[in-house]
């Protein structure tokens, strides 16, 4: 992982980790008096100064894995050790804690579950930026019409996940793997409609965090969820 994402990784722990039960507000990055904020400013500004691997208070950090392993322990360590063997840790957490209130008992599928409501999320987000595109003027018509083919992705996805948490209420986990299957390949769809045309896509950076929280959810509901 290069230097950059452990930068944008460690941004977004800032206020993962500040995380209190008794408040739903994260403590801003710029928060001095937090401890754990702090921390991972410090950290930041080795990372600016080094290049990867590099060494923080004696310890060599050349994974996000590592990272994980040297911050305060405020996020469950259940949720960190489930998280821990996705693709994309941090996103999961980042992810899936939003939904997982104190009662919630921090097993692979209430993280699923967890997943899923995030990944909704996301492809609400992305589905109503693609909508307002498609409707404004000032938008070339050449580009139109793959907004409609993300605008398709995007339900596909939201069709997916309800048939998803039907899966699992009916404890079905081959239909289960199926519609989380299908969302990686539908996840790919908006991107590669753009790249096909030669295009930029407006909402990259929102597709990338879907695609993260999409392959997330697929390892967690294939690999640990069992019925």
């Amino acid at each position: 992982m290069g230097i950059n994402h452990f930068i944008i990784a460690l941004i977004s722990l800032t206020c993962l980790f500040s995380f209190s039960a008794s408040t739903n507000a994260p403590l801003p990055l710029s928060d001095a008096s937090s401890p754990t904020s702090s921390k991972l400013h410090d950290m930041i500004e080795v990372m600016f100064e080094s290049p990867s691997p590099f060494a923080f208070d004696g310890t060599t950090l050349e994974s996000i894995d590592d990272v994980l392993s040297i911050l305060p322990g405020s996020v469950d360590p259940a949720l960190q050790k489930i998280c821990g063997n996705t693709d994309h840790p941090v996103e999961c957490i980042k992810a899936t804690m939003l939904f997982l209130d104190e009662k919630t008992p921090i097993e692979p599928l209430s993280v699923l579950k967890a997943g899923i409501e995030a990944m909704d999320n996301q492809t609400k987000d992305a589905l109503a930026e693609v909508t307002k595109l498609s409707m404004d003027p000032t938008t070339p018509k050449n580009v139109v019409p793959i907004l409609q083919k993300c605008i398709d992705v995007y339900n596909n996805i939201l069709n997916s996940d309800q048939k998803s948490l039907e899966a699992i209420s009916n404890r079905n986990l081959v239909q289960l793997s199926i519609e989380l299957g299908a969302n990686v390949e539908n996840v790919l769809g908006c991107d590669n409609a753009f790249k096909q045309a030669k295009l930029e896509s407006p909402i990259k950076k929102m597709d990338a965090m879907l695609a993260k929280i999409v392959s997330n959810t697929l390892t967690i509901g294939v690999d640990m969820v069992h019925f």
